[in-house]
């Protein structure tokens, strides 16, 4: 494996495993070591589960698509992969954060009842 391809699967693969992990094994109940964790998103249980299961599907996609773009890039780019990679990492995780609060705010008021 070349040196970018390694750094794109440490990288952007790792991101893919865990967004997949945290999709497949959401937390249960509220907690402060696991779960996306924002005080809207821990106001109650029905927020909680919902905040993680947007966040977990968003991430889930956009951290594969991170992937994806990673591996195009370390095989057909012939420049050298610097801080390319990372900045797929950051957006993927940044797009899913902002996802997830759009929803929330659209959904929950900011008392933690479900909007109508």
């Amino acid at each position: 494996m070349n040196d970018a391809l390694t750094y794109v699967v440490t990288t952007n693969g790792l991101l893919f495993l865990l967004s997949f992990i945290f999709w497949k094994f959401p937390p249960k109940k509220i907690n402060s070591l696991y779960g996306y964790k924002t005080p809207k998103a821990m106001l109650n249980q029905q927020i909680w589960d919902f905040a993680n299961s947007t966040f977990n599907n968003s991430l889930l996609i956009y951290a594969g698509i991170s992937f994806i773009a990673g591996l195009f890039f370390a095989t057909f780019v012939k420049a050298e992969l610097t801080w390319q990679p990372m900045a797929f990492v950051f957006l993927s995780v940044i797009v899913s954060i902002v996802k997830t609060e759009r929803a929330l705010t659209d959904n929950f008021t900011d008392e933690g009842k479900k909007k109508k």
